[in-house]
């Protein structure tokens, strides 16, 4: 069972009880009163009609679970993961059409399957490609971008954008979206236990309604009841193929990171170790379902995450019961959507997005280290000057993020060190502190000898003694080195080599062992009266206090 509980998590939740029943039930609720007028919303952000959305919350968060190990990720439509449909297909068929549907099913499709190919071949690692960073500076260009779009919903415009210069916004319609808006901030702050989605979305639809603004203006309209049938997508062309191949693996790297952001949390709720693996499948399950539900790509909720870790949840169950709600949501609340105004969709999703705009992040990113601000900065730049295609900002930063580590392999930290006050080894430049002798050059590399740090290496040796050509000790504190391959195995036996022939005696402090056993098997470490080995940096030292030309140490 156990074997079997690896890869099926859901064999090993507990057993339903009654108590645990009821539990599980409220906190669905609770979670469900949110997520229900939010999927009809985000639906509409990713171009999709507006039934899918309320596809995409019923059999795809269901199926995610049961493959999931973190089991109250709340899993259906994201604002980051809407929006991406929205904007990589803008161009590429009519939003809400039947291939627009295909071409969004397509994205699920390839996105899913990726994420599920990474967790079976254990390759979790894939998503340290995109830092916190790098996914900040999307995200709140994303989200600059998202209330843009939503700007002519709000004014109760029919379009996109570019309609806003074609007419005044309509009285009624800025007010439902405005007033939304205000109660959806209002409620958070005063009233966080209500479900003020909710309210504010029945609230309205009665307003609508008995006013006549049904009638003419611009509301969700009808939308078809009943669970959604099996959707067997038709095949794309290869250049249509090939214009979602990209977004769809942006995605799926967006999607992942949305997908940790909410497992970190539980598991260290729980006390328990994060399975990334295992959520990188539960994750491309529910995309796959929700494709062959006719729906768009479903990502992790992090607010809806913690609002059901807070609400009580304990189980996957709680997601079974959410997904009856969905149900019942399906079969019996459609008709009561047709009046929703659609200013008020607008309002759930900017309300929604408003929380990821903290343009602090970027101050608070510098203050640790302006490089990676400069990457927050320009992934932020690029994803706002690419829109509509803005996957193009995360793979910027991707590529300025890789450039940045390449460099730092490059150009690893060698300092001169020196014996401070306090008995440690420090930077002597930095810290002012005398050289260990009169003719020695003690040094510290904090990185592996490896392909990338061996020239590095090999420089600041060869030039301190080309530019103190008395230096009688080169002493190597080899501790944070925990790692040598072959160029660096080489570069060592050269220096060696070079020393030896200046007859300069060679001292290696604290080297690890398994670096000492490849040095070892290459025969670098052969013995020779000027190489001389020490365990600890204490050892070195007091062999330099012994040594009579070193006697400053």
């Amino acid at each position: 069972m156990t074997r079997f509980a690896r890869h099926l998590p859901f064999l090993a939740w507990p057993r339903l009880t009654p108590a645990l029943a009821r539990n599980e039930a409220v906190s669905a609720l609770t979670v469900a009163l949110v997520m229900i007028p939010q999927s009809v919303a985000y639906a509409h952000l990713a171009g999709m009609p507006l039934i899918a959305g309320l596809y995409a919350t019923f059999l795809p968060p269901l199926l995610s679970v049961l493959f999931s190990a973190s089991t109250r990720l709340s899993v259906g439509p994201s604002a980051l993961s809407s929006v991406l449909v929205g904007a990589s297909l803008a161009g590429l068929a009519a939003p809400a059409s039947a291939e627009w549907v295909m071409l969004a099913v397509w994205m699920a499709l390839v996105a899913g399957f990726v994420q599920l190919a990474l967790g079976a071949l254990r390759a979790a690692w894939v998503l340290n490609l995109v830092s916190s960073p790098i996914l900040a500076g999307f995200s709140q260009a994303a989200a600059l971008l998202i209330i843009v779009s939503q700007v002519p919903a709000l004014l109760g415009l029919a379009g996109g954008i570019e309609t806003l210069p074609q007419g005044p916004a309509h009285p009624t319609a800025l007010a439902f979206g405005l007033g939304s808006v205000a109660l959806f901030i209002l409620g958070k702050r005063f009233a966080p236990r209500l479900p003020m989605v909710l309210i504010v979305l029945l609230a309205s639809a009665a307003i609508a309604k008995w006013t006549g603004w049904s009638a003419h203006g611009s509301v969700v309209g009808d939308l078809p009841a009943g669970f959604p049938s099996p959707y067997a997508p038709g095949w794309p062309t290869l250049a249509t193929l090939h214009a979602i191949v990209i977004p769809a693996l942006v995605l799926a790297l967006v999607s992942s990171l949305e997908m940790a952001a909410s497992a970190k949390i539980e598991s260290q709720r729980d006390g328990k170790r994060w399975d990334a693996n295992q959520d990188l499948i539960g994750q491309g399950v529910g995309k796959i379902a929700s494709a062959f539900s006719g729906s768009f790509p479903t990502s992790t909720s992090f607010s809806r995450s913690a609002l059901t870790l807070y609400s009580g949840a304990k189980t996957g169950w709680a997601t079974v019961f959410a997904a009856a709600f969905v149900a019942l949501a399906l079969l019996f609340f459609t008709p009561v959507l047709h009046h929703v105004p659609r200013a008020v969709l607008a309002a759930i999703v900017v309300a929604a997005v408003l929380n990821l705009v903290k343009p602090a992040t970027f101050w608070r990113v510098g203050r640790i280290d302006r490089i990676e601000a400069a990457i927050a900065l320009v992934t932020f730049a690029v994803t706002l000057a690419a829109a509509p295609r803005i996957y193009w900002g995360v793979l910027a930063g991707v590529v300025l993020g890789l450039c940045h580590f390449l460099y730092m392999r490059l150009h690893p930290r060698i300092i001169e060190v020196g014996l401070h006050p306090d008995g440690s080894l420090r930077d002597r430049h930095l810290w002012k502190l005398e050289p260990l002798g009169p003719d020695v050059y003690a040094l510290r590399m904090d990185g592996e000898l490896d392909f990338a740090s061996s020239t590095w290496f090999e420089e600041a040796i060869v030039d301190h003694i080309a530019a103190h050509p008395g230096t009688r000790h080169v002493v190597m504190f080899a501790q944070p080195i925990n790692r040598i391959d072959t160029t660096g195995v080489e570069t060592f036996m050269q220096l060696r080599a070079m020393l030896e022939g200046r007859g300069i005696a060679l001292h290696v402090s604290g080297i690890k062992l398994p670096v000492e056993r490849v040095l070892e098997k290459a025969g670098a470490l052969k013995a020779s009266p000027l190489l001389h080995m020490y365990r600890t940096d204490a050892e070195a030292l007091e062999a330099l206090r012994n040594n009579a030309s070193v006697q400053a140490v």
